[in-house]
């Protein structure tokens, strides 16, 4: 309350705002710094865990837990037919018990991942300063949970260590319904039928979605280059990899700019509340848009490079 107080945000329209950007993992929030400006307050960022949850990784998982509830209780046929026939209902996100289960273990394990990983190597940084035991644990969970993919940052990017941003490139890139699924009593992968001779030859010619991302990636540190020369420190590989595979993965995450970290001090620089690709050329905008476009359409082309043979 005393945040938004000193900002002159509207209490009810903060909460409704925020409750829906955070169930959809927009990753919008009415405050220049983002989540960074609640690190302080353990309790908010509690209450928009299980919507970032709901909203996005575990929504297929917590569908089939509702509706078995709904069944429990009324006794109601439709509602048992849905649990049999998930498949045949055509909605995507209704999946099989089992892959649901397979999918909330998933989730959970890598949000432990990353949980254990940022405790480890950055509970004495810069990033978790002034933050008491308490709240550091909670930062910690957001942020895990916030990766995959709300893009709610409480720490500052910028000042969180390589290793963590790697991981944290890995997490955004995997779809949200990435699960491990064994299978089970000997079942196999269904076999593939032959398509029309044309289509054949568009799966033949497509890449894999990890190949069209280095290409894009290229693409951009081409249109960067005198950037990447000029100011090295805040333009680099690593940066540029993150704000492209968090616009792959509409996550919203961005590394920032700051002008402390400018090797030529010369000409006038101000901190603005903008994201990297606000310092990026015209170029460089317009192809990470076309990474978000593709980011949002990748479920056409999960067949994609599987005509190539590494070996």
């Amino acid at each position: 309350m005393k945040v938004l107080r000193d900002k002159g945000l509207n209490v009810s329209m903060f909460s409704v705002f925020t409750t829906v950007s955070t169930f959809a993992n927009c990753g919008f929030v009415p405050t220049n710094e983002n989540v960074l400006a609640f690190k302080h307050n353990p309790g908010l960022l509690g209450l928009l865990l299980p919507q970032i949850l709901l909203g996005n990784t575990l929504y297929p998982s917590c569908l089939r837990a509702a509706i078995w509830f709904l069944e429990r209780v009324t006794g109601r046929a439709e509602f048992d037919y849905m649990l049999r026939n998930s498949e045949e209902m055509g909605y995507a996100q209704l999946l099989p018990g089992f892959r649901c289960l397979c999918l909330a273990a998933t989730v959970w394990i890598f949000v432990l991942v990353q949980f254990v990983a940022l405790c480890c190597m950055e509970w004495g940084s810069p990033a978790m300063e002034g933050l008491s035991p308490y709240e550091k644990l909670v930062g910690a969970l957001f942020e895990a949970v916030s990766t995959r993919h709300a893009g709610e940052s409480v720490f500052d990017l910028s000042i969180i260590s390589p290793a963590i941003l790697v991981l944290f490139v890995l997490m955004m890139y995997l779809p949200p319904h990435t699960s491990f699924l064994p299978a089970r009593n000997g079942e196999t992968a269904p076999k593939i039928q032959r398509d029309e001779p044309r289509r054949r030859l568009l799966t033949c010619l497509m890449f894999s979605q990890l190949s069209y991302l280095v290409i894009f990636i290229i693409l951009i540190c081409i249109t960067e280059r005198e950037n990447l020369k000029n100011d090295p420190l805040n333009f680099n590989v690593l940066n540029i990899t993150i704000e492209t595979i968090s616009a792959y993965g509409n996550v919203g995450y961005s590394i920032g700019y700051s002008c402390k970290r400018r090797l030529n001090t010369v000409s006038p620089c101000r901190d603005a509340t903008y994201g990297f690709v606000g310092r990026w050329s015209n170029k460089g905008k317009l192809i990470l848009i076309i990474v978000m476009f593709f980011g949002r359409l990748k479920k056409f082309n999960t067949k994609g490079g599987a005509a190539w043979r590494l070996s």
